[in-house]
């Protein structure tokens, strides 16, 4: 595997602070040459191919597969079964922790939801793989799927999300309601939606004895280290995993999977290395997903517009076998100044696998009918929408009362429109035309999403020649993390970003934490410059107590690093460089390691959001009902910029989703079978170029000192968030129809119009 350049020049001069510079991608060059090793690119010497086979039903048993016409053909070594497999140490059903989720391995004849794996077929190509497990030719016992939102019984789940609960009440919102003089009740659908990240789910594994090495892609290395050990029986220190590229992940590598488990577990088997990668169509069960919802919203605002009462309830799925239910009422907790709200989930089981974790979840499916519902407020009051939100939006957190950056949020809205031109938009639907005599309409939405924060550790050093290593178990989905976090690790130890070596990627290094939640860069961030700021102490400490030094009595706080070196704060003529200091005193190298956490008395005291606001043009064809999106503009507060380039590159990546959640996804079930339908990229529809319109980002300039010591907020989720409710939005403004269930389909624009 090729060295990663990080260590190489910057393709940008660097003026003043590493943070804040538009530095180019260190890993670009080797991604746009091929050269970027991602996990299925490894192959080491006597490696296996593995294919899993998977069910065709979506409920019932496995009777019977051919296993020996499966191992009878050229090439193929063994078939795993659950009658022939290696023993787990734990349960696979057993969860340990709130982030344990059950997986599918091969534990019973049992079939969950199409697509659960039912046999893995290992053979020394992949194409005899492939082979091996088209002859299994399973047979089953079936019974009747379980598919849709009125599949069962409703029940309250226990908690939504991660931990947070069903259902809450603030003020009296049936007396809200009651005294309102304009009222909405309407009700939302999303459909199920799958991550689609462009690089399949797979694995390298690889058995020394009881020592395993693992290739895989992971958005959370320590905590995919902990569950391998956990259920293969073997200790921290017996895994090493390799993951230092990963082609997109969008939550769905944040967990050990099931199938991953699975090409461990045939690499135990047969004694050799193993490679399992998934099919395109068999990401669409076993790892993942964004579920439905069916979202009924009833609002209330008094005759000058001021809402009076906010109730939001959502019903979702979960799998027949676990739980996670997306939070989708809990977008109404923070936006909206609303004297009473109420926000509740119920939920049903279907047949399907686990949803989970996917790019804003909850935050994107209750923000589109949030924002949608909003608009229906502002016009049943006769109000502009952005004067309606400005005259509603939230200054403290509704439900809790605790302060917020509302100002940057206000900020967002006047900026955002003066760029976008809101004001010369019709008040009234159908209004306006192009010179073509297509429909023109306006929309806006309003993004949030928390500031998340996480544990992580890193550790810095300071060598003899003067250079600098920061080490850190970080990921790089294609945000950027690796360019980021060193431009923030060259700011901790004082120097510039060619003189300091990056390593991460790997579990041998200090735990980052996990890349989700909008919250990678600020936790590893942290960390980060706490390592520096702890390993430029001790080198202080060296030159301050050394009567040789220039430095000599000036203690730790009357000392600043800048460029390679220590000078004195009252006096910065006098100093001198790292490496006079580490020759001195006869070192090859001084290091340390600092830890970044959230502060528990700012979360405490304070609600921690970032937030924006989103205008988008859409151009609607009269007679066909085809919609075009023409024009985007997105304003975002999300603390301090680390590196502007990267920032708008995921804004950019997030207003693209919410186009295409307004638009084009949705996972189709066949509810005769279970079975989705467009389980492939040709069908499974995601804006291609000619879908997006030109984008235009405003980073709004925001100091927030209590999210962390750096004032650093996500934006890999935010931009989603406001984005699709802007376009549902601009759809209802140019035809004057209100549709409901995304997304949105010609047919609705067409039959009630």
């Amino acid at each position: 595997m090729p060295e990663l350049n990080l260590t190489s020049a910057p393709a940008h001069l660097r003026h003043g602070s590493n943070i804040g510079q538009p530095l180019t991608r260190r890993d670009g060059i080797l991604k746009v040459k091929g050269q970027a090793t991602y996990a299925a690119d490894n192959h080491p010497p006597g490696m296996l191919f593995a294919v899993m086979a998977v069910a065709s039903i979506a409920r019932g048993r496995v009777t019977s597969l051919d296993v020996d016409a499966a191992k009878r053909h050229p090439g193929v070594v063994d078939v795993m079964t659950p009658s022939h497999k290696p023993q787990l140490a734990v349960d696979p059903e057993i969860k340990t922790n709130p982030f344990v989720f059950r997986m599918e391995v091969l534990q019973s004849d049992e079939v969950r939801y199409a697509n659960h794996p039912i046999a893995v077929v290992i053979a020394e190509t992949l194409e005899a793989a492939t082979e091996g497990a088209a002859l299994l030719a399973p047979r089953y016992e079936v019974l009747p799927a379980l598919v849709g939102l009125d599949a069962g019984e409703s029940f309250v789940p226990p908690v939504v999300g991660v931990g947070n609960p069903a259902e809450h009440h603030h003020g009296d919102v049936e007396a809200g309601l009651a005294s309102a003089e304009k009222q909405i009740d309407a009700v939302y659908e999303t459909p199920p939606q799958y991550h689609n990240a462009m690089e399949p789910h797979a694995i390298v594994a690889s058995w020394d004895g009881d020592r395993l090495s693992v290739d895989m892609p992971t958005q959370g290395l320590m905590m995919s280290l902990a569950r391998i050990a956990e259920l293969f029986g073997i200790t921290h220190d017996k895994i090493h995993i390799r993951s230092p590229f990963l082609g997109g992940g969008f939550g769905s590598k944040g967990l050990m999977a099931g199938p991953q488990t699975l090409g461990i577990m045939a690499a135990k088997l047969v004694g050799r290395p193993v490679k399992l990668v998934l099919r395109r169509e068999q990401m669409y069960g076993p790892v993942g997903h964004r579920a439905p919802t069916r979202q009924r919203l009833r609002i209330g605002a008094d005759g000058e517009g001021r809402l009076t009462g906010l109730d939001h309830h959502a019903r979702t799925v979960s799998s027949t076998f676990d739980d996670f239910y997306e939070p989708a009422a809990d977008a109404s907790h923070t936006l909206y100044a609303a004297p009473a709200i109420r926000t509740a989930h119920d939920a049903v089981r279907v047949n399907t696998g686990t949803p989970l974790f996917m790019r804003a979840p909850g935050e994107a499916t209750g923000s589109i009918a949030l924002e949608s519902a909003i608009d229906e407020m502002a016009w049943a009051c006769g109000i502009d929408p952005l004067a309606f939100r400005l005259k509603n939006y939230a200054e403290v957190e509704p439900i809790t009362g605790k302060p917020f950056s509302s100002k940057a949020l206000r900020a967002c809205y006047e900026q955002g429109a003066a760029r976008f031109g809101w004001a010369q938009r019709a008040l009234q639907p159908r209004q306006m035309r192009d010179d073509a005599g297509l429909l023109v309409g306006w929309g806006m939405g309003t993004a949030t999403f928390p500031a998340l924060m996480f544990q992580a550790e890193a550790r810095a050093a300071i060598r003899r020649d003067g250079s600098g290593v920061m080490e850190i178990g970080a990921h790089d989905m294609g945000q950027g993390a690796w360019t980021a976090l060193a431009q923030i690790a060259a700011d901790a130890v004082g120097l510039d970003i060619d003189r300091v070596a990056f390593k991460a990627g790997t579990s041998d290094l200090p735990d980052a934490g996990i890349a989700g939640g909008s919250a990678h860069t600020a936790t590893a961030g942290a960390a980060i410059h706490s390592a520096g700021a702890a390993v430029i102490a001790k080198l202080a400490d060296l030159a301050t107590g050394d009567e040789r030094s220039p430095l000599f009595g000036a203690g730790n706080a009357g000392v600043i690093a800048r460029d390679g070196r220590l000078l004195r704060r009252d006096d910065e003529s006098r100093g001198e460089s790292y490496a006079e200091i580490l020759a001195r005193a006869g070192l090859a190298e001084v290091e340390a390691r600092g830890t970044g956490a959230p502060n528990p008395a700012a979360m405490q005291e304070y609600a921690m959001h970032a937030h924006g606001a989103v205008f988008a043009e859409v151009k609607v064809d009269p007679e066909l009902g085809q919609v075009r999106v023409t024009r985007m503009v997105g304003a975002f507060a999300a603390g301090r910029i680390v590196n502007p380039h990267l920032v708008k590159s995921q804004l950019f990546g997030g207003m693209i989703w919410g186009l295409s959640f307004a638009l084009h996804e949705e996972a189709i079930t066949d509810r005769r079978t279970g079975r989705i339908m467009n389980a492939n990229l040709g069908e499974y529809h995601i804006p291609v170029n000619a879908d997006v319109p030109p984008l235009d980002v405003i980073t709004v300039e925001e100091h927030d000192p209590h999210v962390n010591a750096l004032g650093i907020k996500g934006v890999g989720e935010i931009g989603i968030t406001g984005s699709a409710g802007a376009v549902a939005n601009a759809v209802w403004h140019a035809t004057g129809v209100r549709v409901r269930r995304f997304p949105i389909r010609i047919e609705e624009l067409l039959t009630q119009r």
